[in-house]
């Protein structure tokens, strides 16, 4: 890098930081959310939630369909390969 390039970036250097701490804290909640163990306690509480009469086996239908479409669905995260996704040929 040059002299001109570092004194006209660094003072930004702090944002680009806090930016990408950001970015690590969304990708590792979305990591976090899709655990396996994590989506078996979610859809052991809307089982609960509907033998106690809080929900309605539709609302819980509805529910499982959402959680298991999050746990399918794949998030673009810088790295991360999505499967059936070469990038090669495109």
């Amino acid at each position: 890098m040059d002299l001109l390039g570092l004194t006209i970036g660094l003072p930004f250097a702090p944002i680009r930081a806090l930016i990408r701490i950001g970015e690590l804290i969304q990708e590792q909640a979305e990591l976090e959310m899709r655990h396996p163990a994590a989506v078996r306690r979610r859809l052991e509480e809307l089982e609960e939630a509907r033998l106690s009469g809080e929900i309605s086996e539709e609302e819980e239908a509805r529910a499982t369909a959402e959680i298991l479409e999050q746990m399918v669905v794949q998030p673009d995260l810088p790295g991360a390969d999505a499967p059936g996704r070469s990038g090669e040929g495109e």
